[in-house]
This record gives C-alpha cells, sequence and structure tokens, in this order.
C-alpha cells in the first residue's frame, strides 16, 4: 500500500503545489490517459490551519501569475444552500432539540450531491472565468457531504478544468483494497480511484 500523506515539510509541499498547478502541461491537462483531471492533496488533519493558511497563498500566488483558481469551500456552500432554502435559522433554533441522526438524515437530504450541491458549484463555474478550482472544507462538513458522492457526481460537470481537493486524511492505493479516500486518516469506506494524488504528480 502506498501512504497517502507527503512526508516534507510544508513549505516544500506548498512549493511542489506551486510549481505544479502553474505549470502548461498541469493546466492543459496533459498526461492524464483519459482520466477526469481529479487532483487529491491529502494532509494530515492536525495540519488543517497550515494547509488552509497555504491553500490561500496558492490562491494568491497563483492570481500573480495570471493563474486564476475558483477556491470553494464545501462548508460555506452548504451554509450558502440553507440560506437559500430558508432553512438556515430553522437549524440554527432546532439543532439542539434533535438527534444526530435526525440532523444527518435531514442535511443529507437537503445537500444531497446530485440534486443540490453540484448544481451550485456548477453555477459557480458558470458565473467566473477559471484554470482551475480547489474544494476545501471536506472535514468541515462530514458525515453530511461526503467527499467521494462529490467527486463522483462531479465528474460531467468539472471535466474541462482541473480540481483540486484538499483532503484531511489519505489517499491510499492498494492491490488488495483499490483505491481509498481515508478521511482524518481512520475512515476507510470511501472507495474512489479516478483521482491522481497531486503530491505523487511530477512538475
Amino acid at each position: 500500500m502506498t501512504t497517502g500523506y507527503d512526508l516534507r515539510p510544508l513549505g516544500e509541499q506548498f512549493q511542489h503545489l506551486f510549481d505544479l498547478i502553474s505549470s502548461e502541461r498541469f493546466l492543459r491537462m496533459q498526461g492524464l490517459g483519459n482520466e477526469v483531471p481529479f487532483f487529491i492533496c491529502p494532509f494530515k488533519p492536525g495540519d488543517a490551519v497550515e494547509m488552509e493558511r497555504i491553500q490561500r497563498q496558492l490562491v494568491n500566488k497563483l492570481s500573480q501569475q495570471g493563474i486564476q483558481v475558483l477556491n470553494i469551500n464545501l462548508y460555506d456552500l452548504a451554509v450558502e444552500i440553507l440560506k437559500e432554502n430558508g432553512d438556515w435559522g430553522w437549524y440554527l433554533e432546532n439543532e439542539g432539540d434533535m438527534s444526530k441522526q435526525d440532523l444527518k438524515e435531514d442535511l443529507q437530504g437537503i445537500l444531497d450531491a446530485r440534486d443540490s450541491l453540484i448544481p451550485a458549484i456548477a453555477r459557480k463555474m458558470q458565473a467566473e472565468t477559471f484554470d482551475v478550482m480547489f474544494l476545501g472544507g471536506v472535514g468541515e462538513v462530514f458525515p453530511y457531504i461526503r467527499s467521494h458522492n462529490v467527486l463522483n457526481n462531479l465528474q460531467s460537470t468539472a471535466k474541462h478544468k482541473p480540481t483540486v481537493m484538499f483532503f484531511p486524511g489519505e489517499y491510499t492505493h492498494s492491490l488488495e483494497q483499490g483505491a481509498s479516500l481515508d478521511l482524518f486518516g481512520r475512515l476507510r469506506d470511501d472507495k474512489y480511484y479516478r483521482a491522481f494524488n497531486i503530491f505523487h504528480c511530477e512538475v
């Protein structure tokens, strides 16, 4: 099994990400073997704050190079959807009276990837000119939104530009179990194999 983490210091990880994402090969989606241009940027959950900072720095530095990033935080997007549906205030008032299971089922229904989340992402994609899309906030929306569901449903919508998902956990591959998105390095039930580990990509 290959580990899903990059063991270099965060500063070196940032430089790798910048060099790769700013490359013409990456932006033109070359060498992907007809796979969707999805990339997982796995990081240790304990590095979440630093990785958020790195993500913001990437957006700024890429912008300085004329590379525009559509930066979507799934938690912020979920709040937007709840507010648009008129549900946000209700949940703020009633969340404390609901069981965790009822709250989970309710939010999973409202924030369904195919019917709600992906159309919302598609609207943002249509509203902006961008070269690469970043997806963050994966840990904050668990268990209401699962990363493999987002990627599976996003395949037909986001195939014309590269997408990088910042993932607090491991993206592992093994001959026995295939590829797996292991959120927080512990939850091993999200099977997804069509994305590339961005740290395994050569600049």
